[in-house]
């Protein structure tokens, strides 16, 4: 039986990550240069200004990509979802600190290693080119969002990129549960809004049906075609 260092056999992204365009040897050869880690709510995996010389892929969880600006003020510019791809490759410094928002697992490759699986393999390439353009389009999307006027408007679709980021389709009739991955302090730098204004467009949700809350982090999406009627503004 091969060795599987990494667990590839019974990782939940083995399919959708990037390194899914590999074949079965080249998987084994790249499992055994990288190692698996869990790191704790809280805990930063990348920090800005570090050396760049690992690249990662999230198996479960969820991060957070933020910047400080010139007042100190911890400005999130991505979140990193389950089977994203981590990775600077042509840069030789971090320019994001990554931090884990919930207990997370990764696995952790040496640069240099992804940097001759992209120039031996034709379809690792395509794979990463397309997990790059996918995180792009969610970039995008994010800075339409933030540029909605309507603050309800930007608390929908946030939770709607939950939803999505989850794999749990908002489909007419279902309810679907998430644990929100942000603090509403994190939902409100985000969205350029206050705590206040979060707290306050959640519960008119609640109001109207399209969420219900659970806990702190728990919230249940009673009603996905008002919830994205909301997120329209």
């Amino acid at each position: 039986m091969a060795h599987d260092p990494l667990g590839c056999d019974d990782c939940p992204v083995r399919d959708v990550a990037v390194c899914a365009g590999l074949g079965e040897r080249e998987r084994q050869t790249l499992a055994r240069l990288g190692r698996r880690r869990t790191i704790r709510r809280g805990e930063t995996l990348f920090l800005a200004g570090e050396d760049n010389i690992a690249c990662a892929t999230l198996v479960s969880g969820a991060l957070k990509l933020a910047r400080i600006d010139s007042e100190g003020v911890e400005r999130i510019v991505a979140l990193v979802h389950p089977a994203d791809f981590m990775a600077r490759m042509f840069a030789t410094a971090i320019d994001c600190t990554a931090t884990a928002l919930a207990d997370s697992e990764i696995c952790l490759f040496p640069r240099d290693v992804i940097a001759r699986e992209m120039q031996g393999h034709a379809a690792f390439l395509d794979r990463l080119l397309r997990a790059t353009s996918a995180q792009l389009d969610r970039a995008r999307d994010l800075i339409d969002l933030i540029g909605r006027r309507d603050a309800r408007a930007r608390v929908a679709g946030l939770l709607l990129m939950f939803l999505e980021s989850a794999c749990i389709p908002a489909r007419p009739g279902d309810v679907r549960r998430i644990d929100l991955p942000l603090t509403r302090g994190e939902m409100a730098a985000l969205l350029g809004l206050t705590i206040e204004t979060v707290s306050r467009q959640l519960t008119a949700l609640e109001a109207m049906g399209a969420v219900r809350r659970i806990g702190l982090r728990g919230l249940e999406v009673t009603d996905p075609d008002a919830l994205r009627t909301a997120a329209t503004g």
